[in-house]
């Protein structure tokens, strides 16, 4: 699977071990290229970018928090990006939400446990069904002006 991966400085450490520990997957890389400060705005919507325009399957964002990485992805188009804490809520949001794009805390979650919220998130998909006509609603409130 080709994935979008993008992190700031805060994330850096973070998205390297995701990208080590997933070898499987192809990684389109959209920085932080070290952990020199870099603007998660400016990595974050390159990334979701390429999710929202079928480049990358899905997305992985790492900031600080997770909260930037979030904000600024839910402001693409298309983009259904969940911040994510735990393995259990990882699921929840592709199997309910179809979450297309994963934020987490990079200074708030340990390496091994990150990387199983990433394995829980990657191996669920979106189960349909009562949920489809939700994701529907969202599709057409982005369409909506205000």
């Amino acid at each position: 699977m080709i994935l979008a991966i993008a992190s700031d400085h805060a994330g850096f450490e973070l998205k390297e071990a995701i990208k080590a520990a997933f070898p499987q997957h192809e990684f389109l890389d959209f920085g932080a290229p070290s952990t020199a400060s870099v603007d998660y705005p400016d990595t974050g919507s390159a990334a979701a970018k390429a999710v929202a325009a079928g480049k990358a399957e899905l997305g992985i964002l790492v900031c600080g928090s997770g909260i930037g990485m979030s904000i600024v992805a839910n402001k693409i188009p298309g983009i259904r990006a969940a911040l994510c804490y735990c393995t259990d809520v990882a699921r929840l949001s592709r199997l309910h939400n179809d979450a297309n794009v994963l934020c987490l805390a990079g200074r708030f979650t340990a390496v091994p446990y990150a990387l199983e919220i990433v394995q829980a998130w990657l191996e669920t998909s979106f189960e349909g069904g009562r949920h489809q006509k939700r994701i529907q609603k969202i599709k057409n409130i982005e369409g909506e002006s205000l």
